[in-house]
């Protein structure tokens, strides 16, 4: 594995010109991590290598603590990359990501799906603002075929998919299902910073997600899913049934998704679900 800092790094790693298969995060790698470099791998060849950043964006955090709090270790990001048989592991400097120090997209810019849900575009002012940037700029600088993205952030990579078509960028965007711990919370970075009661209390959030998937009517669904996570003790943000896609109120004969955001403590936890039907064994 080579490890790059710039986009001259990448090119003399990966050969200039190559169609990466490419996984953007921001470090701390996990086990839900891992499942998307391993499904880069089955979509990998000698023609499209496999590429890992490691970039903490400072533009998508809505809060300055989230981000000087956000967990970082790269001896450890490197070790796993390099396990995992990743061709090179991108960890650019800010300067390289913004060169002109232009950090931000105009939110009267950004695709619907960015701006109208009133999920996470409400709860993160400018969090899409700086997802977009990022997303572009990274693509630009690593220029993959494919770029795989997690589901358990949905409405970004909605937003992912809709900046690419925006864009008129030539990358197929393919995302991986949740990887869940043994209680069925998402895994996340952030969820390091979890008490031991804190974790205990995140479980109501896949709970409230069955709970929610269980009932057809989307309204009924919602207070279900309110109300596993309140009486938790979790801060709820939002609960939401809404179109797959787009993200606005659900139709008949449309993929839907059912999601949600609370806090334990200091730490914020958003997870979705297909809905209704979804279920989770927490025995494996």
């Amino acid at each position: 594995m080579r490890l790059a800092n710039t986009h001259e790094q990448l090119n003399d790693a990966i050969g200039a010109g190559a169609r990466a298969v490419f996984v953007p995060t921001m470090g701390a790698l996990h086990a839900g991590h891992e499942a998307l470099i391993r499904r880069a791998h089955e979509i990998a060849s000698d023609d499209h290598p496999v590429v890992v950043s490691v970039f903490v964006n400072p533009t998508q955090f809505d809060e300055a603590s989230d981000f000087e709090r956000y967990p970082r270790n790269m001896g450890d990001d490197a070790r796993t990359c390099e396990r995992l048989g990743v061709s090179a592991l991108f960890a650019p400097e800010a300067s390289e990501v913004y060169p002109d120090g232009a950090h931000g997209v105009a939110e009267a810019l950004l695709p619907g799906v960015a701006r109208s849900p009133a999920l996470e575009d409400a709860a993160r002012p400018g969090h899409f603002a700086g997802v977009y940037a990022v997303v572009r700029r990274l693509f630009e600088l690593v220029s993959p075929g494919v770029a795989i993205f997690g589901e358990k952030d949905w409405q970004q990579l909605q937003v992912v998919r809709a900046l690419v078509d925006r864009e008129g960028m030539d990358v197929e965007i393919v995302g991986v299902e949740t990887v869940r711990e043994p209680g069925g919370v998402a895994m996340s970075s952030r969820n390091t910073h979890l008490s031991p009661e804190q974790r205990s209390m995140a479980g109501a959030v896949p709970k409230a997600l069955m709970l929610a998937a269980a009932e057809p009517d989307p309204e009924r669904a919602e207070r279900a899913a309110r109300g596993a996570m309140a009486s938790a003790g979790l801060e709820v943000e939002y609960a939401a049934v809404r179109d797959a896609e787009t993200l606005l109120a659900p139709s008949s004969g449309r993929s839907a998704r059912v999601l949600v955001a609370a806090r334990a403590g200091r730490t914020r936890l958003i997870d979705n679900a297909p809905w209704p039907g979804w279920r989770f064994d927490a025995k494996g």
